[in-house]
């Protein structure tokens, strides 16, 4: 590997800026950080600009394995003292191994395209921790597509791409959607349009038909779900019965997505 001697060179100013939105944004770039985060980047078919490592990483076997998929993918790795990889680095506890990645976002006709959509829709939550993991739920429940509306925390923030754990490699994902963006698809494809709410005419969740081409909105964590999606949706609420005033919205989508996961995979002579 070719070495970095210095906190001053492009590469490692370009990698530290891209822990601000406006830099990710201008460069339509972003980082993957951490061991298992850089295999599964590794993987899969998304483009790499150039990784950084440390050379305590790469003794690990691990981290020698993933250099090796880099290298046959010609994506150069560069060497870095601990130091200057923590200029570079977002994480408190670095792993000595990160790569810059281009950004890739899908339109949403895309995220139709498969039979039977289930398009998951982030609607101005806040927390890049609960949008990540939302992420990360989605993939796990066979959804299709996830949307961040235009209100939404940042696709590529590096929080959000932690938190869904190489899922962003797996799940079409567009952001930056506007209302009437959303509405005008929810129209044409005639899509069923369901939203979390504590609203006094909300069914329960498991009350739902996901089985046909869908959409559900989770929203803000204080707000819920802004005013324009919820009078176009059909109200879901979430049966509870101890004292809890409500879910964490991360929480509220995976008892949604495994109900709509039932729903479509698990027939009644397949459930044990």
């Amino acid at each position: 590997m070719e070495r970095i001697m210095s906190a001053a060179n492009a590469k490692i100013k370009l990698a530290a800026g891209l822990h601000r939105r406006k830099n990710r944004a201008a460069a339509k770039q972003f980082v993957a950080e951490g061991v298992r985060l850089v295999e599964m980047a590794a993987a899969a078919d998304w483009p790499i600009v150039f990784g950084l490592c440390t050379p305590a990483a790469a003794t690990d076997t691990r981290v020698t394995a993933i250099l090796e998929k880099l290298a046959a993918r010609n994506c150069p790795v560069y060497e870095v003292e601990d130091a200057i990889y923590r200029k570079a680095a977002d994480t408190q506890e670095p792993q000595g191994l990160l790569l810059v990645m281009e950004q890739r976002r899908a339109l949403l006709p895309e995220l139709l395209a498969q039979p039977r959509p289930l398009i998951v829709v982030l609607d101005g939550i806040q927390d890049p921790g609960n949008a990540g993991t939302i992420l990360r739920t989605a993939d796990a429940a066979g959804c299709t597509g996830v949307v961040f509306m235009e209100n939404t925390v940042d696709l590529f923030s590096d929080k959000t791409v932690r938190a869904a754990m190489g899922s962003l490699f797996h799940v079409p994902a567009a952001d930056q959607v506007s209302v009437a963006e959303l509405l005008q698809v929810v129209d044409e494809k005639q899509l069923r349009l369901y939203a979390t709410a504590l609203d006094a005419d909300a069914r329960p969740h498991f009350a739902a038909d996901y089985r046909e081409p869908a959409m559900i909105v989770f929203g803000n964590e204080g707000q819920g779900v802004s005013a324009p999606l919820l009078t176009a949706a059909e109200k879901l609420y979430i049966p509870m019965a101890g004292q809890a005033e409500s879910l964490n919205v991360a929480a509220a989508a995976a008892v949604v997505l495994y109900e709509a996961l039932r729903q479509r995979c698990y027939t009644s002579s397949q459930q044990r």
